[in-house]
């Protein structure tokens, strides 16, 4: 029997014990009839109401009828407290099973003296990736002798292993309120392998004759939270509060990952206003290094010298019931002009192999609007932003560029029974020319979006080079702009780049509880193509990208998280501005993603 059943029974039997006598420690009930007129007493949900029935009392009876609604409770010996509820009608602690049973480690009840709680997830996260795309190479270095082509073999396969062991200990009573302290460590533990056709791809140096730097295996240890949080105050009496936070933290700038969605050390101040209907983030964040092959933070390092500054609000019910709106500024200042940064592999990361290869500062400011609610039966999510400010000339030296970019995007669904169609829209403003003084392609800070088929997508998921030699990728790993970095995790934001519109459509299909079929199409085509004539030397351009089709499943054995399986295949169907770029005889692009995702 769950816990809430169990509720709902020793409710029921308060309610018949209103009238009883206690014979031989058994409650005894003096009728079993119901005044006329009274309604049944509650049941538990999924019983039948014939169950709970109880029969009109005669009318020439002196007895009286149950009225349980109006019936004395006797609730009987005190319970020392409202964790150990549960154990008084004879349930056990359970701590491999985090449904049924109480278990310390989920933070049912008080680890320590009354109100310190400890919690632990645990996730199993196991990747397998096929998956090929054009790999621009040197005669040198490719794995093919003979071949004259500039453009390699593309094969890669990807094996990697996240276990993740998330530990919170916090202080409160929390039914209400926020808790009073909170301490948060996520250390991750990451083992990753990866073949590759071409030499030189995934090191540097091809030496051995290629057989190192086409396999490679790595792990690492990263730290993706480790803070503490401060409940300050409430406000109020239904618990609005002010709370600060300190450490590396995740954060996300907007519902869908747009702009900067990481986990970075950081000082938050956030809270709550008017019954919750307005939350507020004020933060500083100093960007942490990443590991090259995991993408995770490597806190052995020394910090970046990239401060993200950010103040957002968020209005519920605005402007139509259903609706959050979010009005953002987030202002990203980099002082990295001068430095020089080469990944684990071995290349360069910044600056950038692009132009003159000069390293650079920048301020841009980001003023933005997202939604996400629906209007009726038609669910809308979307983002809108503006950036604004200066950064260092990467081709005059002590000149400085204007920055001047906007970016749009909006997903449009409408749930109808088991099936969820959606359309999707974005469009991020490109450069059109590259030596005027005005850098006008929009980049993120650093973008996760879960957008337009999110990793499942083709485009979305995968990196693709632009130039080789570990130089220039035309968009980066879960990445949708086209920003021409080297990384997103240890690069620079460009904003001279082309800018993308894309079009999409796609679908959520609920088979079964368990089961679950997407698909996605999308339509994908540079905004301005300039900056990619300039770097290859190369003209026209054609706009057009290409078709990104895309299909998963998603399987949930057991109708929850614990377990989840996802398999994926998607495929980019080239343009002619991608066989601008890559060839006629580049092979179509395309991946495979088998996720095994096992939670604790």
């Amino acid at each position: 029997m769950g816990y809430k059943a169990l509720l709902t029974s020793v409710a029921l039997l308060a309610g018949l014990m209103a009238h009883a006598d206690e014979q031989d420690g058994v409650p005894q009930v003096d009728t079993l009839c119901a005044e006329p007129g009274s309604e049944p007493p509650r049941r538990r949900p999924g019983v039948p109401v014939d169950r709970y029935q109880l029969p009109l009392c005669d009318e020439n009876s002196e007895e009286k009828g149950i009225v349980p609604w109006e019936a004395r409770i006797d609730l009987g010996p005190m319970i020392p407290d409202r964790w150990r509820i549960v154990r008084a009608v004879g349930v056990e602690a359970n701590l491999w099973d985090p449904y049924n049973g109480q278990n310390v480690l989920k933070g049912d009840l008080p680890a320590w003296g009354k109100d310190w709680f400890y919690s632990v997830i645990a996730i199993s996260d196991t990747i397998i990736e096929p998956r090929r795309f054009p790999i621009p190479v040197g005669v040198a270095t490719t794995s093919r002798p003979g071949a004259l082509d500039t453009i390699g073999s593309g094969e890669t396969t990807i094996f990697a292993e996240n276990l993740i062991i998330e530990n919170v200990v916090y202080k409160g009573r929390t039914v209400f309120k926020p808790p009073d302290w909170e301490f948060r460590f996520t250390p991750v533990f990451n083992i990753n392998q990866v073949h590759a056709d071409e030499i030189g791809i995934l090191n540097v140096d091809p030496d051995d004759g290629g057989r190192s730097s086409r396999r490679r295996k790595d792990t690492f240890t990263g730290v993706q939270a480790l803070f503490i949080d401060k409940h300050l105050r409430n406000v109020g009496e239904r618990y609005d509060f002010d709370s600060i936070r300190v450490g590396i933290q995740p954060f996300s700038s907007d519902w869908r990952g747009f702009l900067f969605q990481d986990a970075q050390l950081g000082v938050r101040l956030f809270g709550t206003r008017d019954n919750n209907q307005f939350q507020y983030n004020l933060g500083w964040f100093r960007r942490l290094e990443k590991d090259t092959n995991s993408g995770l933070n490597d806190v052995t390092q020394s910090l970046r010298d990239d401060d993200v500054f950010v103040a957002n609000v968020y209005w519920q019910d605005f402007p139509n019931l259903g609706v959050f709106s979010q009005a953002t500024v987030i202002h990203n200042r980099n002082r990295e002009e001068g430095q020089f940064e080469y990944d684990k592999n071995g290349f360069i990361q910044r600056p950038a192999s692009l132009f003159e290869e000069r390293a650079r500062d920048y301020d841009v400011t980001y003023v933005g609007y997202s939604t996400d609610g629906h209007y009726g039966r038609l669910n809308v999510t979307g983002s809108t932003y503006y950036a604004f400010g200066e950064q260092s000339s990467t081709r005059l030296e002590g000149e400085e560029e204007e920055i001047r970019a906007w970016f749009a995007a909006a997903e449009l669904s409408m749930d109808l029974d088991w099936l969820r169609p959606r359309v999707s829209l974005l469009f991020a403003s490109g450069d059109d020319d590259p030596f005027d003084r005005k850098a006008e392609g929009f980049d993120a800070i650093f973008e996760n979006p879960q957008f337009a088929g999110a990793d499942t997508s083709f485009w979305v998921r995968q990196n693709v080079p632009l130039i080789g030699g570990g130089g220039i990728v035309l968009s980066g790993r879960n990445g949708v702009l086209p920003s021409l970095r080297s990384s997103k995790e240890q690069g620079q934001s460009n904003f001279i780049n082309p800018g993308l519109s894309l079009l999409g459509v796609g679908f959520d299909a609920d088979l079964l509880p368990e089961l679950r079929l997407s698909g996605n199409y999308n339509y994908l085509r540079f905004a301005k193509t300039e900056v990619l004539e300039r770097l290859r030397q190369q003209a026209p351009v054609d706009k057009e990208l290409g078709h990104d089709v895309s299909l998963s499943l998603i399987y949930r054995p057991f109708m929850s998280q614990n377990v989840v399986v996802r398999l994926s295949v998607a495929e980019l169907i080239a343009g002619d501005g991608f066989d601008d770029l890559f060839g006629d005889e580049a092979k179509s692009p395309y991946s495979v993603l088998f996720n095994l995702t096992l939670t604790y």
